[in-house]
Order: C-alpha cells, then sequence, then structure tokens
C-alpha cells in the first residue's frame, strides 16, 4: 500500500472526495487552473497524495457545479467561466435568497430562530479568531437556516441548486480577514431584521450582502474583475 493509499484509508471515500472537489475548485477560482486546462486523473491523484478514485468523483461533482466539462478525447477540462456570467450568477442568487429572507422573516419558527442567533454566534467567534474554515462553515449554515426559514420548497430547492454551484466563488472571499469583518456586519443586519420581522430591510439587507460577496471575489481573485460588478449601485 503506498502512501497515498494508507492516507485514504484513514478518511472515508466520501469525505476524501469532497476534499478533493474544494481544492480543485479553489484552484480553479483563484485562476490557477485556466479556462480549457485540462484535468488529469494521475497528475491530481499524485498532486493531492490520494488515488484516483476520490479525483474521479471529485471531477463527478466539479462538473455537477459547472466548474468542469467533459469533452471527447480530452476528458475531464475546467469549463469557460466570464466575470460577466458571474455578475449575473450572483444577481441571481442575490434576488433568490433575498426572496427567501423576506419569507423567512415571517415564517420561521422559534427552533429556525433560536437556530439563526446560535449560527450567527457561531459566526462571530470564528471572525474574532480569524478562522476562515470556521467562518464558511458558520456562513454556509446560517444561510442555509435563512433559505430553508422560507419553508417553501420550490424556492428552497432553486436556491439551495445555486447556491451550491457558486459555494467556491463564496467561499474564497474569507481569503481576505477584512471581508470576514465587513461579512460579519452585513449578516447582524439581516439577522437583526428577521427577528423583527422586517421584511424589506431583510429583503435589502441579503441582496445587497450578496452583491458585496460578489464585489469581494475580486479582491480575492482579481482574475474575476468586471466593469459590471465594479460599477453596480443599485442596492
Amino acid at each position: 500500500m503506498n502512501s497515498g493509499e494508507e492516507l485514504e484509508a484513514t478518511r472515508s471515500r466520501g469525505g476524501l472526495a469532497n476534499e478533493v472537489c474544494r481544492k480543485v475548485a479553489e484552484e480553479i477560482v483563484l485562476g490557477n487552473f485556466a479556462p480549457s486546462t485540462r484535468l488529469d486523473e494521475a497528475s491530481l491523484a499524485d498532486r493531492f497524495n490520494v488515488s484516483r478514485t476520490p479525483v474521479r468523483e471529485a471531477l463527478k461533482q466539479l462538473s455537477i457545479m459547472g466548474l468542469v466539462e467533459y469533452r471527447p478525447n480530452r476528458g475531464s477540462v475546467v469549463a469557460t467561466m466570464t466575470p460577466e456570467k458571474l455578475d449575473q450568477m450572483f444577481e441571481a442568487i442575490g434576488e433568490l435568497e433575498a426572496a427567501c429572507a423576506r419569507h423567512a422573516a415571517l415564517r420561521m419558527t422559534e427552533a429556525d430562530r433560536a437556530q439563526l442567533r446560535e449560527l450567527h454566534a457561531r459566526g462571530r467567534a470564528a471572525m474574532q479568531a480569524g478562522d476562515m474554515d470556521r467562518y464558511d462553515a458558520a456562513n454556509l449554515e446560517l444561510h442555509t437556516t435563512i433559505i430553508q426559514g422560507c419553508h417553501n420548497p420550490v424556492l428552497i430547492d432553486i436556491a439551495m441548486n445555486l447556491r451550491h454551484r457558486m459555494s467556491p466563488f463564496r467561499r474564497t472571499q474569507f481569503r481576505n480577514m477584512e471581508r470576514m469583518g465587513e461579512s460579519f456586519a452585513e449578516h447582524t443586519v439581516i439577522v437583526e431584521a428577521i427577528l423583527s420581522h422586517d421584511v424589506i430591510t431583510t429583503y435589502r439587507a441579503m441582496r445587497t450582502h450578496l452583491l458585496s460577496a460578489r464585489s469581494a471575489t475580486t479582491r480575492a481573485a482579481p482574475v474575476w474583475a468586471s466593469q459590471a460588478a465594479d460599477n453596480k449601485t443599485d442596492k
């Protein structure tokens, strides 16, 4: 058994594939893997010290997310994504999550609200510790709780699917420590508005929050800068 196989034996297959998926996605988002770059399974397995099985599973996940395409005779390659397309995706998720949040302000149960307070407190602790991974996890759970708090299965399904596709871009923003503080401050406005049943502030704050996240991706990875993103003023 080689070192990669020994390492893999200590972790679940699914967990390892998710880890490889996250690392490859981060390389794509940061511009280290350019569009149309061939993603060779053997090379990736060596790079991440794993067997080819989790790499193959990770490439399937990345294909579902739209970050990777399968091309005949070339295998898996990095999909073409433009700053303009990213603008459109952030605009769409901004509208979707804002709509979910607006409904959540009226429909969340007491249990939902208690969970929201707990997740916001967890985000504060991670932000104060400067822990990107912990903050990203708390951020993901907080947004998921708000989306599910709308209690509309159709809206939840659409929002979560798009959110999954965009998760690597949203995670990258937290490589900037300053952005964590900004994000937490924006969360505070959203959470307080939801807890006070203020649907107007909730909708506007969530939409602005997602537009701010789009701008933050440019700070973390300038390759995604666009004239449209820099000039957006409609909050």
